[in-house]
């Protein structure tokens, strides 16, 4: 059935350089410390961190940083910390619930018409406040032995219409095995759109390149299937000439492209900040999505932005930006059938 499927005609060729760019990362805080001019006796004086969450960060992502600067909002988020090792109360190790929604290897079924796809345990960076970070990917991914019963699932299930592509990070797949996931899902003729959750864009732009596109490009032509890209960015200084690059010719390739941003204390945490995000965003053809109140990840409660505050800086972001460049607040509550947004309690 598949084998005149257009999307079984390209031949992908890996031409890019991603994969070494990747393996050039900064792996030891140390070293990336060196890098941006930072005293390392002052690090090693404060710090104890986990191995079990190591340090990941391109090259390019570094070079974004502010040399000298210990409260760079992109080194915060990036570089442990003592704080992860503290257990604190009410933050655990399965936030959102993923665990329980598991309906197949691999494949979450949270929420009415869509189901979420834990493609890979791989990232292009670990992001200290990952919510992911003890998920179990040995033993919660759609491998080959697994995936036709993925793939049984969606397809038993008239009432789905979207599949997320989320992981780790979807866009860490070989072209390959990314293209074959896209084929089978793309063939079920009630699944109506694709749905990427990404970071790579930001930390790994060298990722988009031309055979990734034309297997994206391609989708298109599959029974009108509908592309969105949600990117993952924070702080307008991750946004550089490379990163726009990648997001235009996404845009190109059919995409609908939106954000969501994590409100982290110490990063992102004021109006000016966050309005900023969402003016780069636009300029780049990006629609602020959501912002997301932290998910109490245990080892991330450092970050967490007390909900009133978060709650007044919405409200401020309101007082200078057009609605549409205004993300909608909201909390992922494990066992709840949607994100459900956060407002003001009424007096």
């Amino acid at each position: 059935m598949l084998s005149s499927h257009p999307l079984e005609r390209i031949q992908l060729n890996n031409e890019s350089n991603w994969r070494t760019v990747l393996k050039k990362a900064f792996k030891d805080p140390l070293e990336l410390l060196e890098f941006l001019g930072l005293d390392r006796a002052e690090y090693l004086d404060k710090v104890k961190t986990d191995s079990r969450f190591k340090m990941l960060v391109p090259l390019s992502y570094a070079e974004k940083m502010q040399k000298g600067d210990w409260n760079d909002p992109l080194l915060q988020q990036v570089l442990p910390i003592n704080q992860e090792n503290i257990e604190t109360r009410g933050f655990v190790n399965d936030p959102i619930g993923d665990l329980q929604a598991e309906a197949s290897s691999g494949l979450l079924h949270k929420y009415q018409g869509r189901v979420l796809l834990v493609t890979t345990g791989a990232c292009p960076v670990h992001c200290r406040y990952c919510f992911r970070r003890e998920f179990p990917y040995a033993d919660s991914s759609p491998d080959k032995k697994q995936w036709q019963n993925t793939l049984d699932y969606i397809q038993g299930d008239n009432s789905i219409h979207e599949v997320i592509f989320s992981g780790g990070d979807p866009l860490m797949l070989s072209d390959d095995r990314l293209q074959k996931m896209c084929i089978e899902i793309a063939a079920i003729p009630h699944v109506k759109t694709l749905r990427f959750h990404t970071r790579v864009p930001v930390f790994l732009p060298e990722r988009i390149n031309q055979s990734l596109r034309k297997m994206f490009t391609a989708l298109s032509a599959v029974q009108e299937i509908q592309k969105v890209m949600v990117i993952h960015i924070n702080h307008a200084n991750e946004i550089d000439e490379h990163v726009s690059r990648a997001l235009s010719d996404l845009r190109k390739d059919g995409f609908i492209l939106l954000n969501q941003s994590v409100l982290l204390k110490g990063v992102n945490d004021d109006v000016a900040t966050l309005s900023e995000l969402s003016h780069k965003l636009m300029a780049n053809h990006v629609l602020p999505y959501y912002l997301h109140q932290l998910d109490r990840i245990q080892g991330a409660a450092h970050f967490e932005v007390e909900r009133d505050r978060s709650i007044r800086l919405v409200e401020g972001l309101r007082n200078h930006l057009p609605g549409y460049l205004v993300p909608r607040l909201v909390e992922d509550i494990s066992g709840e059938r949607s994100k459900l947004p956060i407002e003001k309690n009424p007096e």
